[in-house]
This record gives structure tokens, sequence and C-alpha cells, in this order.
């Protein structure tokens, strides 16, 4: 028998939050407060993340998820990326650094990471950016590894039942960071969760649902748990977490009065994602393109460099639309807040 969610003391999951904010020790404090940590798979090595599973299974009893980005083909235009690469110039400059190469490739070591979750068996395993093939679920399923598909739509929910996912996280428009989106050239939905909820429960009242997406509060929490969520996965709420490793320069902005709205945006990885606006965003956000991970790579020197001089403007800022409620401290405090 798998994993239930009914085995949680806490009903929370912490959003796997790829580029830095997760870590094995963020994933151990989750699960050890009686919630589902998540290790984050993507821009990881397949060593690295097996390390990083080894890690976290370490420091708790608990149970350990970890996340994926599923592979998917190009959507960059190269006279776009070419145009979007003229207008990015002038800040390359200003940090003093050459833009990346937008190169096609990210997480290309699909099946390698899928063999070192066959080989490691954590407890769930979720995917973002798409729904795997139906016989990769099945074997994962065969392993004893609960699987997940992140979906933000009531058809990409059905592509996910049809094949053979075990539950689903139902992101809303309010999430930080990527979009779960399937397609990443189409602008994401902006439904709420709790329709969303509602709509996809009602046509798969069979699969366990977890919600996520602008979830800052208990009385968040208390709402989707009501509305037949089995779970609420936060990740805007862990960002400032003792056990995150979010940057310097993103925990100061999450609490600058300066930053007083989020925006869904492509401008730094060409595709769809929500943060903190700043001066990068107001500047190329309706002139960028979609292309991922193509434009991820020819921002990545620009975001570094800003981070490195400390400066807010030119990196990317993730947090979903709950994120005047974010507070520091230890990970089990701060799900202690949420749980009510």
């Amino acid at each position: 028998m798998s994993f239930s969610f009914s085995e949680l003391t806490v009903p929370l999951v912490g959003a796997p939050m790829a580029g830095g904010p997760s870590t094995p020790a963020l994933a151990a404090a989750v699960s050890q407060a009686g919630g589902l940590g998540f290790v984050a798979g993507g821009y990881r090595t397949p060593q690295q993340l097996a390390d990083e599973i080894t890690a976290a299974r370490s420091a708790t009893a608990g149970p350990i998820g970890v996340n994926l980005f599923v592979p998917q083909p190009s959507y960059a235009d190269v006279v776009l990326l070419d145009e979007y690469a003229d207008l990015l110039e002038p800040l390359a400059e200003h940090y003093g650094v050459e833009l990346g190469r937008p190169r096609f490739g990210d997480d290309d070591c699909w099946p390698e990471k899928l063999e070192v979750v066959a080989d490691l068996r954590p407890t769930v395993v979720s995917f973002t950016f798409g729904a795997p093939a139906p016989e990769e679920l099945a074997r994962l399923r065969a392993l004893r590894i609960l699987t997940l598909v992140t979906v933000t739509s009531a058809y990409e929910a059905g592509v996910a039942v049809a094949h053979g996912a075990d539950a689903l996280v139902v992101q809303g428009p309010g999430a930080g960071g990527h979009r779960g989106t399937f397609a990443p050239d189409v602008r994401p939905g902006t439904e709420p969760l709790e329709d969303l909820l509602a709509e996809i429960g009602h046509a798969h009242g069979d699969v366990p649902l977890v919600a996520a997406g602008g979830l800052g509060s208990a009385a968040d929490v208390a709402g989707v748990l009501g509305r037949g969520a089995v779970a609420a996965q936060v990740g805007t709420a862990l960002l400032l977490a003792d056990e995150a490793g979010t940057n310097p320069t993103h925990r100061a902005a999450l609490t600058n009065p300066e930053f007083i709205n989020t925006t869904v945006t492509c401008a730094f990885s060409g595709r769809y994602a929500r943060g903190l606006e700043n001066d990068f965003t107001r500047t190329l956000d309706n002139v960028a393109p979609v292309g991922y991970p193509e434009i991820n790579h020819m921002t990545t020197p620009i975001r570094a460099a800003a981070v490195a001089m400390d400066d807010p403007h030119g990196t990317s800022l993730w947090a979903g639309t709950a994120y005047r409620t974010v507070r520091p401290g230890l990970a089990a405090d701060i799900l202690a807040a949420l749980a009510g």
C-alpha cells in the first residue's frame, strides 16, 4: 500500500521550489513537523538529486517527496530570441556579464532522474509542466510510490488522470514561481482556486486533490480543506524559513515595502511565472517572448550578477499573491501557524 495523505498529522505540503529555496533541510523540517516535505529535482543533476533525497531522509523519519520537471519540446522562435537578446544586452552590460547561450535543454537527464527515483523510492513523486507517460507512472506505482501531477485546469486534470496519476496538485492563479501549465506558450488561466477545486473534484471525485496557490493563512488552508482538498501546498509561506535556501536579496525584497505587486511574466525564463514586480519585469514583460528554457539560460548570468550585487531589480523574485503574510522562523512554527 502506498502513502495516503490521511497519514499526515498536519495537512500541509511544502511546495518544491527549484533554484535555491528548497533544500534537504527544508524538506526534512516540513516532514518532521507532520507535513510532507519535497526535494526539488529541477535544475539538479541525477547525482545531486540522489544526494539531496538521501540528505533529507537522514534528517527525518517522516515521508519525503520529490518533484521532477516533465520534459517537453522547445516552443522558442529563433528570431524572437535574437530580438530579445538585443533588449537584454544593456542589462548584461550594466551588470558586467555576457548573456547566456539560449540552448535548449535543462533537465535533459529525465530517464536518469526516473532511475534515481526508482532506486531510492521516495514516498511521493510529483511532476510539473506535464503528465509523464502512462507506463512511467505505472512503473512508479508498482514500486509503491504515490504519484502526483500538477494541473492548472480541468483539461490538464483529465489528461493526468487518464495517464494514471494517483493524485493531483491543483494549482490556482495565485501561486508563486512557475505555473505548472502543460503548454508553456499559453498564458495561464485565472480561474480561482476554489472554482478549480470544485470543477476538478466534480469530474474526478475519487482522486485526491492537493490545493496550491496563494495560501498564506490558517483561514486560507481551512478554506481549501473545507472544499475537499486532502492537503494544502504552500511555497511562498516557507521562503523566509530558517531552513530555506532563499538568497538574501530575495529574502529582503519579500518584506521591503518598495515591492507592492506581483506579476505573471515570462521575462526571466521564457515560461510564465509569478513574482514580485521589479524594474526587470516593468521593462521587459511586454516584449518578452516565450521560450523555456532558452530564455532562462540567457538571463542566468544577469540574475546571478544582480544577486551578487544585492540588487533586487535585476533578478527573479518568485512569490505568490499571499507574499505579504510571509514570516521568518523555523519551518515547524510556520506550519503550525498555517494549520491553525
